[in-house]
């Protein structure tokens, strides 16, 4: 045997083992016990929505709160800002969903104002002073194409967001795309509790702590009666024993004092004294020093922890807190607890979603899908493999053993990628099972122009394979070029299709180019084979 075939029939032992491992875990439920070193494979191959079920969403993005939100924020911080300069002001206000509005108390400080909000916020337009009820009112407005850009990044940010968290919650291969200025599309796969993924997919998770204002009765107050800088929030409480729910209003300083935005890590703990789950909290270097200076100035306060305009708990301060660590606690369960450290950890939405497309795929649904497809699939096989062994005989059946070698790479390179089988993946496969013999028909039609010219077998062999070269290369190109703009700019279904065909074309390359190749220069070189059944 000569070295090169040597090498070649090396090469296929090698892929057709290595998929025969990849495969492994998806054909055998039950794996040996030694099946568990670190270099083999254990992850099945994963199916796509239309083959286990799950859920599919469309979210739409209110890109006008995550403006608002953003102008909340300036006005904040504008505020804080003229208290570090000391320049007196009476109010700082959001006006709709382009403006903010300084109110001063006189025309003397309107140029210092003016030069500080230039300097600090120079992509918003400053207006002219004007006066009002004697006062001087400033106003800053935000252009509309700052606005766009606003609405855009919100998008983009919700996107990265809800992706973050349902790879936390643990959903494989899930499909997670833009749609249009403000939807985003969400396939989960295999979900068991649509209810509660949707829930963890669309809280906003908004997290703040404020300080509780004690010099107002909850039981009185409205909110029509409060000042403009309190409002009211209630805490939600269930009872562990009975299960009833009772809401507990409080009035709340407006302003936020730290917001989740400064959160490193959340995780479930267990309190060890009353045998309940809470969420242990810890901040970042600049949350860290904001929580020790903030719990130091509040000592015998209440400050209240609330999440998506909710209060979780609302405890007294009783000492300054250093090390930037915290716990949010509150009548939850272990389940409600591990969801809301999931939220925190993959930080809060920009703005709200809201749900405008909700679709549950039933599991009976994909089994029936994958039972069609595999009855397709062996037809095709099965109507391949007769044709090709009427037509060209012996060297049909090495065309057809290409065919199976292609569909074993093809399924071991599908799981070793840890790609996702879809219903149009199917599809692919069974074309590919077409495209696979289709080479090795143009290869066996130039030997039998070079057997009708006179030459032998072996010179006749390699001609036809040296001559189909380009042409096999050409039309497997075209597809791949193909495949590869269908990834890029298809959906999740199309997506499964390209995958499916781009790895289809490349091994079909080796298989009708190499494996069947290997097999005639066998036959011809060591078993002495004279003549071609062709």
């Amino acid at each position: 045997m000569s070295k090169g075939l040597t090498w070649r029939i090396s090469l296929i032992l090698l892929f057709l083992v290595c998929s025969v491992l990849f495969l492994a875990p998806t054909f055998i439920s039950n794996l040996p016990s030694w099946w568990s070193g670190p270099f083999l494979p254990k992850d099945k191959i994963s199916l796509g929505l239309d083959l286990q079920g799950g859920i599919h969403l469309v979210m739409e993005v209110e890109t006008e709160k995550a403006v608002e939100g953003q102008l909340d924020i300036i006005a904040t911080d504008v505020e804080d800002s003229l208290n570090a300069k000391t320049l007196r002001f009476k109010k700082v206000s959001r006006l709709g969903g382009d403006r903010i509005a300084i109110v001063l108390y006189d025309k003397g400080t309107v140029s210092a104002v003016e030069n500080l909000l230039k300097e600090k916020y120079p992509r918003l337009k400053l207006l002219a002073p004007f006066d009002e009820g004697g006062f001087i009112n400033l106003q800053m407005e935000m252009s509309a194409s700052e606005i766009e850009n606003v609405k855009d990044k919100s998008v983009q940010q919700a996107l990265e967001t809800i992706r973050n968290r349902i790879d936390q919650f643990g959903v494989a291969e899930p499909v997670i795309q833009r749609e249009g200025q403000r939807n985003i599309v969400i396939q989960l796969p295999g979900v068991k509790d649509p209810k509660r993924a949707i829930e963890l997919i669309g809280k906003t998770a908004r997290l703040e702590f404020k300080l509780v204002d004690e010099d107002v009765d909850p039981a009185s107050a409205t909110q029509g009666t409060l000042s403009d800088e309190d409002e009211i929030l209630n805490e939600r409480r269930v009872d562990p024993d009975t299960g009833a729910v009772t809401e507990i209003p409080y009035v709340l300083k407006k302003k936020t004092l730290i917001t989740g935005d400064l959160l490193t890590d959340a995780q479930v703990r267990i309190d060890s004294q009353f045998n309940q789950p809470y969420v242990a909290i810890d901040f970042n270097s600049v949350g860290a020093k904001l929580f020790d200076q903030v719990t130091a100035a509040n000592v015998g306060k209440r400050f209240a922890i609330v999440l998506d305009n909710k209060i979780y708990s609302a405890p007294v301060i009783r000492e300054r807190i250093s090390g930037g660590s915290a716990q949010i606690s509150g009548s939850f369960t272990e389940k409600e607890a591990s969801d809301l450290a999931i939220v925190l950890r993959a930080g809060a939405l920009p703005a709200p979603v809201k749900i405008i497309q909700n679709v549950t795929v039933g599991p009976s649904l994909g089994q029936d899908s994958i039972r069609k497809g595999l009855i397709a699939g062996l037809v095709g096989v099965l109507l391949v493999i007769c044709f090709m062994a009427f037509y060209y005989k012996l060297s049909g059946m090495v065309a057809n053993m290409g065919m199976v070698l292609n569909l074993v790479f093809l399924m071991g390179a599908l799981a070793a990628f840890g790609a996702t089988l879809t219903l149009p993946g199917i599809a692919a496969i069974v074309l590919l099972i077409g495209m696979s013999v289709d080479a090795n028909v143009l290869i066996f039609e130039r030997i039998r122009e070079e057997l009708r010219l006179g030459k032998t077998a072996k010179a006749a062999l390699d001609s036809g394979y040296d001559k189909a070269f380009l042409t096999i290369m050409d039309s497997h190109i075209t597809t791949l070029i193909t495949a590869a703009v269908l990834f890029q700019f298809g959906t999740g279904p199309v997506k499964g299709f390209a995958v499916s065909l781009s790895l289809g074309v490349i091994i079909n390359l080796f298989t009708s180019l190499v494996g069947t190749k290997v097999v005639f220069d066998y036959f011809l070189g060591r078993v002495r084979v004279k003549k071609i059944s062709i």
